[in-house]
């Protein structure tokens, strides 16, 4: 039986629909699903003038998961509190559907060790699960702005702190078993109650490792030895900037997805990178970040590993064969360089 169910899809702006079809084409290959596509971001303040609207709201929280493509781009950039952003629609859906984790998986294909920018041996055994805390911390705290000072409060509490450490080690007990919770608790307070916390909640996962390491450190390992990581958990901002530093071990941010859970309902599913607008139109986006969202909404949205596993290895054996979007080419012209359409025909193929 093959999997089912009814997938909100939010293209958004710039590549986003591009890169939302082609993820289409490859749910529809291994599944039966329905489909609804709506406004966010940019592309919603044109129509609405608002980047996320209550009615698409409510589509989302019916739906079985939400695919979303990419939002923002120059059109809309403002530094005018008072104006709508297209990032907005993503922290309206974050908190309209109750997501407080956000997973993002860095597993380097094999066939794409060559073009990190690190070397192949530093890269090699590279299987890491970011999960980052999303609604707390700086980026939702008390801002301040005078003439010639600003604020930005970081708050977090037991509760927060402790739902996404037990996603951590929830996650890890279906990994290697290893989780580095990141903080800062040489000089935070709110990371110093981080630390409490995480360390209570271990008593509940003896069978899981825990060790804590501070942020400026875990950058460093990070790009020094990637491969000793199974499982990092950290909070909101920490999270934002070393899952993009991690994104880079693949040499792409091409090839990294991502999911956001909350407890319950629908989670939202997204390639990690942005809506690239000097490429919107081109068909030359590179389509794996999305379809490998597909496999984490197959697996983490409906319980569907099999197919998950399926697409991963599909996008492992298009890699395989030697062809390249132009983001994973590097100027190399040997490469057979493909566009978006070829690569998701040669990813369905594999399928």
């Amino acid at each position: 039986m093959s999997a089912s169910g009814h997938i909100a899809l939010l293209p958004g702006d710039g590549i986003g629909p591009e890169i939302v079809g082609a993820a289409r084409q490859v749910l529809d290959a291994v599944g039966d699903f329905t489909y609804e596509e709506h406004l966010v971001g940019g592309a919603s303040i044109d129509e609405n003038g608002i980047a996320l609207t209550d009615e698409v709201l409510e589509k989302c929280r019916k739906a079985d998961a939400v695919l979303l493509g990419a939002v923002g781009g120059p059109k809309w950039d403002t530094t005018d509190p008072d104006k709508p952003r297209p990032e907005q629609g993503l922290l309206g859906l974050r908190k309209g559907l109750g997501l407080f984790a956000n997973l993002r998986p860095v597993r380097p294909s094999p066939a794409l060790v060559d073009s990190s920018p690190l070397k192949p041996e530093i890269i090699q055994g590279t299987d890491i699960l970011v999960v980052r805390e999303l609604t707390g911390g700086i980026y939702f705290g008390e801002k301040k702005r005078e003439a010639d000072s600003a604020l930005d409060t970081c708050v977090y509490t037991r509760d927060e702190i402790e739902r996404i450490a037990r996603v951590g080690f929830e996650s890890a007990g279906r990994r290697d078993g290893r989780v580095t919770s990141v903080d800062k608790a040489n000089v935070l307070e709110t990371s110093r109650l981080w630390r409490e916390v995480v360390t209570e909640i271990h008593a509940d996962y003896p069978d899981i490792a825990l060790d804590h390491m501070l942020v400026d450190n875990a950058a460093m390992q990070l790009i020094a030895g990637p491969s000793r990581f199974d499982v990092i958990v950290t909070e909101n901002m920490f999270g934002d900037i070393l899952s993009d530093a991690a994104a880079m071990l693949t040499g792409s941010l091409g090839m990294l997805p991502s999911a956001s859970l909350g407890e319950s309902g629908p989670g939202v599913f997204e390639p990690v990178h942005g809506s690239a607008p000097d490429i919107a139109g081109t068909g030359t986006a590179n389509p794996l970040a999305t379809i490998l969202s597909v496999a984490m909404l197959l697996r983490d949205g409906l319980d569907a590993e099999d197919e998950a596993a399926r697409v991963e290895a599909a996008v492992d054996e298009a890699l395989n064969s030697g062809l390249r979007t132009a983001d994973l080419a590097g100027g190399d012209e040997e490469r057979d360089v493909v566009d978006t359409d070829e690569m998701t025909r040669t990813v369905i193929a594999a399928l």
